[in-house]
């Protein structure tokens, strides 16, 4: 089964393209020693696997280059009906009632929102778009047979390191930029107990998930960092790995981060699974190069891994759009600010599709 897919790294000036045969995985323990290109869902299921494209081709690309790839592949299916603001206050009614009751400390809630494709884009197009929009943010355009067409701006790295040294972060918090904020990097924002609170139950859950396989790891921040027209909070892990050869089950450990499910973990995750109104599918998984040779070196160089929470992104499919966002909840969330934090998310994909329209009708 043929697959490829585009990746931009943040701040970069040219982007990689990999082909290949894509290869099915029920587990992440079986990345150990992998190599290519992942794709990974929110939940592992038979019909929604692990996906790594084998890296038989991989090329550098400027970013005002072509890939050869016309970008048609889609899939038929659909993920269900469009998440209302209706159908999402019953999601929210559910979840915050069992916060309220203390089975979870933490929990997030997602929905999805379809925009119809309109005037046809060239998924290349959209990812060209994206990255010039989108400098910070880790920009990517995969097809594989499994999962369908996705695209992604996101900038949650969930484990990223090369020649023995790895890093990861702690990305919880979110607020909108407005007006002259727009100038900076944030540094205006005050942030709120809640905001403080749920970035902390991120960091220290990646802490000890750090704790099984290594105890050479050090903590930086918590501090504010831009991303489109929203800010986070961000704590920086760095560490080194005794035996490189378990990323897969570092993983397994990491994925999904209380940044996308909550805790405590295993719980949060089944009763999201069973009670949110739309699948996530690909939404809130990870995708990106897994010990791939680095890219845009002259000589060889040791391989390389960027792997990136699936935020900020959209499944391309002929006739819709299905863009997807989440926010974590506490006790003392609010519904109307929950949905405006994710009508504010769902705008970076937004604000990229109008932007290609606008250059289609232009042309």
């Amino acid at each position: 089964m043929m697959a490829y897919a585009l990746y931009r790294l943040p701040h970069a000036d040219r982007y990689t393209r990999v082909e290949g045969v894509a290869q099915d995985l029920s587990v992440c323990a079986q990345l150990d020693d992998a190599s290519g290109f992942v794709v990974a869902p929110f939940e592992v299921t038979a019909s929604q696997p692990i996906v790594v494209i084998r890296p038989d081709v991989v090329e550098e690309c400027g970013l005002e280059e072509g890939n050869g790839t016309n970008g048609t592949n889609g899939t038929n299916g659909t993920n269900g009906s469009n998440r209302s603001y209706e159908a999402y206050a019953i999601d929210f009614a559910n979840f915050h009632a069992q916060l309220l009751q203390g089975t979870f400390r933490k929990i997030v809630l997602a929905r999805c929102a379809d925009e119809p494709v309109g005037s046809s884009i060239d998924p290349q197009e959209l990812f060209l778009r994206a990255c010039q929009l989108y400098p910070r943010m880790f920009i990517a355009l995969v097809y594989t047979p499994q999962s369908g067409l996705w695209l992604t701006a996101t900038p949650e790295i969930l484990l990223e390191g090369e020649a023995g040294k790895w890093r990861t972060i702690a990305l919880a918090g979110t607020m909108q930029l407005h007006d002259d904020q727009l100038n900076g990097e944030g540094e205006t924002v005050t942030w709120s107990t809640k905001n403080i609170e749920e970035q902390r139950i991120v960091a220290t859950y990646i802490a000890e998930c750090l704790e099984q396989f290594t105890n050479d790891f050090t903590e930086e921040g918590p501090r504010t960092v831009r991303a489109a027209n929203l800010v986070h909070l961000r704590s920086d892990f760095t560490f080194t790995l005794p035996d490189e050869h378990h990323l897969g089950s570092l993983l397994g450990q990491l994925h999904p981060t209380p940044a996308v499910c909550g805790l405590p973990k295993r719980e949060a995750f089944r009763f999201i699974v069973r009670n949110e109104h739309t699948p996530r599918r690909y939404y809130s998984g990870f995708m990106g190069p897994l010990n791939i040779p680095s890219p845009f070196t002259l000589h060889p160089s040791p391989r390389s891994t960027h792997l990136y929470v699936s935020l900020r992104c959209m499944n391309i499919e002929t006739d819709c759009y299905h863009l997807y966002a989440g926010g974590g909840l506490l006790k003392d969330s609010q519904l109307e600010l929950e949905w405006a934090e994710t009508e504010a998310k769902l705008q970076t994909m937004r604000r990229l599709i109008s932007s290609c329209r606008h250059n289609v009708i232009s042309s």
